[in-house]
């Protein structure tokens, strides 16, 4: 068995830590059951994290979108983070985190960013001059100079893709960098992503509907009034399935047997709103009802959790569905294997059949086919 990366001498010394990484809702999904497997490991250390936003601009108009990430609150309903740095959307504001994390004088820095992880090793040690660091390190050409320089940053270093195997589901990834950084080990059945909604956000989920006029959880055993969430939006355009194929799925379902007088919510981000409702009007008129949580995070699981059965593509949601136990149809591409949703007695992935296809490749009978086994 190979020694732990972080000594355990310099874990007993350190009072605190600090996580940088590039979390999208998704990672956090995941990586929570690492963090909280560390906070019972080791509970004298406080978790402190760095959220980079790898979308950062000096585009002012691009902030109020990327000030109000989803994840912030998720974060701070943590028992088991301490502090979180969540202002790092512009490069002033990245400047003064910095400086706020520098007086922390951290004795602990640990980077867990794949991407541009020579940069992310520069940040740690430069906000820990003097504490011991460890960070992602991906194999680098001989003459990659600058690359090299920065790894010699780190104390020590793991390799991202190092251990990896063919099959491997993105959680047991973290899992395996958590045991070989810290020597912390967990079962598979300890890396289920979970979510606890505060009860007023439950609240708001069941008050929504009924605005909405949605009685079906007056009648839970019945077919009548079935509740589908529908989520078409991704941060890629690779990722993303079309509106008109949501269109053409509600028409679909209204003519089965099995989903007659079921009740429609499609997701849009909150930048799309506008959009998706001028295209919805025109296009399914009173048929569909929009939901977007943009007043706080929870309002999303808040919402799945009320659901009957969720439609998503390869995002946040479809993992959310997993931690909220709500079976869920998956539309993903070919690659990255490792992101379907973890819960496979609960999912049902379609895939789209190319290896370049993007996901506006599948199409709505593929979908009405699975549901209607459902």
């Amino acid at each position: 068995m190979t020694a732990q990366l972080v000594p355990s001498e310099t874990l007993k010394k350190a009072d605190k830590i600090l996580f940088i990484a590039h979390l999208a809702l998704g990672d956090f999904t995941y990586l929570q059951n690492c963090f909280q497997a560390f906070a019972q490991a080791f509970p004298h250390l406080k978790i402190h994290i760095w959220v980079d936003e790898v979308r950062r601009t000096d585009n002012a108009a691009a902030w109020p979108y990327l000030k109000k990430y989803a994840l912030y609150d998720w974060l701070a309903e943590c028992p088991f983070v301490a502090k979180i740095y969540q202002q790092t959307y512009s490069p002033a504001l990245f400047e003064q985190s910095i400086a706020e994390a520098q007086q922390q004088d951290y004795p602990l820095v640990v980077s867990l960013s794949t991407l541009r992880p020579p940069m992310y090793a520069t940040l740690a040690r430069q906000i820990s001059p003097r504490g011991f660091v460890a960070g992602m390190k991906k194999r680098t050409s001989i003459l990659a100079f600058n690359q090299r320089r920065a790894y010699r940053k780190l104390d020590v270093a793991l390799d991202p893709d190092g251990g990896v195997r063919a099959g491997m589901h993105i959680s047991d990834v973290y899992a395996g960098w958590f045991q070989q950084l810290f020597g912390i080990v967990t079962t598979p059945s300890s890396r289920f992503p979970f979510v606890t909604i505060p009860a007023q956000w439950q609240q708001y989920a069941k008050d929504q509907l009924k605005e909405w006029g949605f009685k079906y959880q007056d009648q839970p055993s019945s077919t009548e009034g079935k509740l589908l969430f529908i989520n078409p939006y991704a941060k890629t355009k690779k990722r993303c399935w079309p509106l008109e194929r949501v269109v053409e799925l509600v028409a679909a379902l209204n003519g089965l047997e099995a989903w007659r007088g079921a009740h429609f919510i499609v997701n849009v981000v909150p930048e799309e709103m506008a959009n998706a409702k001028a295209f919805f009007e025109q296009h399914a008129p009173g048929q569909i009802r929009l939901f977007s949580a943009q007043e706080n995070f929870f309002q999303l699981p808040a919402m799945l959790l009320e659901c009957d059965l969720i439609v998503s593509v390869e995002t946040a949601v479809m993992h959310l569905a997993n931690a909220v136990h709500v079976p869920v149809v998956a539309l993903m591409r070919q690659k990255n294997p490792e992101w379907v949703p973890v819960d496979r007695e609960h999912s049902v992935v379609i895939t789209a059949a190319n290896r370049r296809d993007w996901v506006k490749a599948i199409t709505v009978t593929q979908v009405t086919e699975v549901l209607n086994r459902q």
